[in-house]
């Protein structure tokens, strides 16, 4: 059993190896974190709230004129660069699945992101096994051995990736943890656990406790993460500064307060990262109303089209301005073992991708896959020879509000098109996903891609957007909601005819289909998915503890 302390309620069942990570001493170390932050988080959601009816209404995003001075002063310079974090030419990205985590830290990678997030269901087996996963990382004693009695342990040559950490983003939740009755923030959940089972330990090796953060919106969310950081060194003891963070740009409005995110962030940041899936669903859903902002299909947005080459070269000269370094972003193609033609094309996609980005000015990116890793290094290497590119200053880049906006006066859509067989992927892609998390996976093979969360929200979202403004395909046909809703029945007829009835009975393709029928019609619009399905993954409420 968990010995509790005062105010805190755990509401799912316990193991006796969570019970090591719910220790009486981390959750009130939690606790003190969410009593004290908490109420700052949901006043700055309800500020998002307030921001998306300003957009709603006409107002578009822009630079903010009340900082304006952080912006224009040349004086300020965020940390330099912390051990373990000064060449990141390559990263690759997972969720915290054990074999995951040896596979990845083994890779060759330079750096590796262990995921709470988008590549992550978070069941509450999940959420604890991957903190278990962490602990036993840091401390370099983690194994695991599969079904079929092949084994895994941490290469013996010293050469593993630097550990980094994202947690769930502000907007979520950890239903199964009750803190003064009520949920606990995810966010400090996730930092909070692993901060107090591994900081010390992380220093210990080395390096220290890292971090990728998600979803921000403003600075203003940014502060936040940097009082929290205070507030943990502190109750542990450990010198303020020691904490580094990466803020993945991955909405829009945070796309103009990139100065500002380092700005508050400055003692404690690593850098920001173009965190490119997500930058397109946010553009989605922020300038949802919009008709003059309707994308077309998936595939055509690309990373030269005009308001993504703007951000990525802003993004850049931002980071090299004041000293720390700008990410890539994912490549998601994973090896198709069963078709060389196609799998030499994929893999062609992914060398074009990192040669863009080095020569563009980049100090590293990221991979999906482990057999991406020494593709990607191969180009950074060639284009790269020093441990990262702090000294291209871009200072030729002069990015407006126009850019960050540009669709090329609306005729991005009608040069890009949609098909009926984009919607079909849209939906399938969807519907995969979903079901694959409601089973408590996060991270989906589909196409011979690795998708996330992130692209699900853009399948649904760009099918929400089109039928709320009547796009129509390329052969002239508008997409409606009925349309849609015939699509996705027969996508669902064709997964139940292949899968067999049996094998569909067990699956969650209803459910995904239900739940992601009431967001991609044009009517109501979930914020994100992960809400709109969390209730379904957490568990049944056991006795109190």
């Amino acid at each position: 059993m968990v010995q509790t302390v005062p105010g805190v309620t755990i509401l799912a069942p316990v193991s006796q190896q969570h019970a090591e990570i719910l220790s009486a001493e981390a959750l009130s170390f939690v606790a003190l974190l969410h009593r004290i932050y908490n109420p700052r988080r949901k006043a700055l959601l309800k500020r998002r709230d307030d921001r998306q009816k300003e957009l709603d209404a006409g107002k578009l995003p822009d630079f903010l004129p009340e900082t304006a001075a952080v912006r224009a002063d040349p004086g300020w310079k965020c940390a330099p660069p912390a051990p373990g974090l000064v060449d990141r030419r390559v990263e690759i990205t997972g969720p915290v699945d054990r074999k995951m985590v040896i596979n990845a830290l083994n890779s060759g990678a330079t750096q590796f992101m262990a995921d709470f997030e988008d590549s992550h269901a978070p069941t509450w087996a999940n959420n604890l096994d991957g903190q278990v996963n962490m602990r036993d990382a840091v401390r370099r004693s983690i194994s695991y051995t599969g079904p079929n009695g092949k084994s895994y342990k941490l290469r013996d040559d010293g050469k593993l990736a630097t550990l980094l950490v994202r947690p769930r983003g502000w907007h979520m939740q950890e239903s199964h943890l009750l803190i003064d009755g009520e949920p606990c923030s995810a966010s400090l959940f996730d930092f909070g656990l692993y901060f107090f089972h591994n900081a010390r330990a992380s220093l210990a090796v080395g390096e220290g406790p890292y971090f990728y953060l998600p979803k921000m919106e403003s600075h203003l969310e940014a502060r936040l993460w940097n009082d929290v950081f205070n507030t943990a060194q502190d109750c542990l003891r450990i010198p303020r500064g020691t904490v580094r963070a990466t803020v993945l740009i991955e909405t829009l409005l945070a796309s103009f307060e990139m100065e500002e995110i380092l700005y508050e962030l400055r003692d404690h940041s690593a850098g920001l990262n173009c965190g490119r899936w997500d930058y397109i669903f946010s553009f989605i859903k922020k300038l949802r109303n919009h008709p003059q902002f309707v994308l077309p299909e998936r595939g055509a947005v690309t990373m030269t089209s005009p308001f993504m080459d703007a951000y990525v070269r802003l993004l850049i000269k931002t980071c090299h301005k004041r000293g720390v370094h700008a990410m890539g972003g994912m490549a998601a193609q994973i090896p198709i073992k069963n078709d060389p033609a196609a799998n030499t094309a994929a893999m062609a996609k992914v060398r074009a991708d990192k040669e863009r980005e080095v020569t563009a000015g980049h100090d590293g990116t990221w991979v999906a896959h482990p057999d991406l890793v020494l593709i990607a290094l191969e180009i950074f290497n060639k284009h790269m020879p020093q441990p990262n590119q702090l000294h291209v200053r871009r200072e030729d880049v002069q990015v407006t509000q126009a850019d960050l906006l540009n669709l090329q006066g609306g005729r991005f859509l009608a040069e890009g098109g949609i098909t009926e067989k984009g919607l079909r992927d849209n939906i399938y892609i969807g519907l995969a996903y979903m079901e694959a998390w409601l089973r408590g996976s996060g991270c989906v093979p589909i196409h011979n891609l690795m998708e996330d969360a992130a692209t699900a929200e853009i399948s649904r979202s760009m099918l929400w957007q089109w039928v709320r403004h009547g796009a129509k395909t390329r052969d002239g046909k508008t997409v409606t909601a009925p349309w849609v809703q015939q699509l996705l029945r027969e996508e669902l007829d064709g997964l139940r005819a292949k899968m067999g009835p049996e094998a569909y009975a067990r699956s969650k393709y209803d459910l995904a289909a239900q739940l992601f029928e009431s967001t991609c019609l044009g009517g109501p619009y979930s914020d994100f998915l992960t809400l709109l399905c969390y209730d379904h993954i957490v568990a049944k409420p056991a006795a109190r503890m």
